[in-house]
């Protein structure tokens, strides 16, 4: 079944986030991230920090602290079995510390499909911001929906 294109347009509430810096360093060492400014407090503030910066890709982690994180999936009745991350983007603002606290609020800004119908592809863009509404991030992020019963025959 190929995606209503009437969901273009939908934003999900947001999902907020304290950053912590144990957290940081955790997700730091989980991506092979060697660069010391992102795990020793004294590293990055001698490369010009005042702490631990997040590593770049930490953003796309922030919506998966909501209870339920693919919600938006199953409201849109897409069965997870057949869904792949396709792509990932990022546009970086500013820099993230511990103690700051973001917010990331997605909006679906495209669907489309490919192969007959067999390939649904939903862009879904999300901004990060901090409490004070200043801009951080903003990611787009591709997911692939395969759909077996749409391939045109």
């Amino acid at each position: 079944m190929a995606l209503d294109t009437n969901i273009i347009g939908t934003t999900f509430p947001g999902t907020e986030l304290t950053l912590d810096a144990g957290r940081l360093r955790f997700f730091a060492k989980a991506i092979g991230e060697t660069n010391p400014i992102f795990t020793d407090p004294e590293a990055a503030r001698a490369a010009g920090h005042r702490d631990i910066p997040a590593p770049p890709t930490f953003f796309f982690s922030i919506e998966l602290e909501n209870p339920n994180p693919f919600g938006w999936a199953a409201d849109l009745k897409i069965d997870l079995r057949y869904v792949l991350h396709g792509e990932q983007r990022f546009v970086y603002h500013s820099t993230a510390y511990p103690g700051d606290t973001l917010t990331a609020t997605s909006t679906i800004s495209d669907v489309y499909s490919k192969k007959g119908g067999a390939l649904d592809f939903i862009v879904k863009d999300t901004a990060v911001t901090r409490a004070d509404g200043s801009a951080v991030a903003d990611l787009t992020t591709i997911i692939v929906v395969r759909n077996p019963a749409g391939a045109n025959k």
